[in-house]
């Protein structure tokens, strides 16, 4: 095995046990993050040792490669160190191109949230998952509770054809009438809350999905900002 394959495979294996024992926090009895210290410095002593036997014949390339196996060493455990500033990041990215995805940050008091962002329209959608199924909603606040399309109560296994519309709501189409149901399980990210009230709108009365009050009230926490809407469990 010559040195450039023994030195990648150390970082190999070196960041496959890190990504393996990334729960545990820790890897061969050691800290993660001394872990990785050691895979790093293991890796820069094989390239080094390499670097001074090719170098009697070679110093010019040799110092090359050294320079480019530094960066690509400092690039990787950068890469480990700030792993989860870099994926809040690219959730923020993701939801400021596609509004209404779900991005889950946690604060500088380890409390999870969930960001949404507003969309072109001036609403905050929200990716929410009923019964187990997708459910793309609007916020609604002036809502008492959660209302469903009748498609998308169709789509969660309920059977809107032969439900009791007994209650008259408002929507933007108009007054309609729209039947009461009790939802197994309603989650936004990690927020999930069961047996909530809600209501399914009559055939063709109803545009959107709409999240109200019988789940945002359940929260701890929510903030409206100019563009961005935060949730607490």
């Amino acid at each position: 095995m010559n040195r450039l394959t023994l030195l990648l495979a150390i970082l190999a294996i070196g960041l496959a046990l890190l990504i393996f024992n990334h729960d545990s926090g820790q890897t061969l009895g050691m800290n993660n993050d001394d872990f990785g210290r050691l895979v790093a410095l293991a890796a820069l002593a094989t390239l080094l040792s390499a670097a001074v036997l090719r170098g009697r014949q070679h110093f010019g390339e040799a110092m090359r490669l050294i320079a480019i196996w530094i960066l690509i060493i400092l690039a990787l455990v950068s890469a480990y160190v700030y792993r989860f500033e870099l994926q809040s990041f690219g959730d923020r990215v993701l939801s400021g191109l596609i509004p209404g995805r779900t991005m889950v940050v946690t604060d500088s008091e380890d409390q999870v949230e969930v960001v949404l962002q507003k969309r072109i329209d001036g609403h905050f959608q929200a990716d929410t998952t009923v019964n187990g199924e997708p459910v793309n909603m609007i916020v609604d606040t002036g809502a008492s509770s959660i209302a469903l399309t009748y498609r998308d109560a169709e789509r969660i296994g309920l059977d809107p054809e032969n439900l009791a519309y007994t209650v008259t709501v408002m929507t933007a189409n108009g007054p309609a009438r729209a039947a009461p149901v009790v939802l197994s399980e309603v989650a936004i990210g990690p927020i999930v809350r069961r047996n909530v009230r809600a209501m399914v709108a009559s055939e063709g009365r109803l545009d959107r999905s709409l999240l109200g009050m019988s789940f945002l009230s359940s929260l701890d926490f929510l903030q409206m900002r100019s563009d961005e809407l935060r949730l607490r469990d």
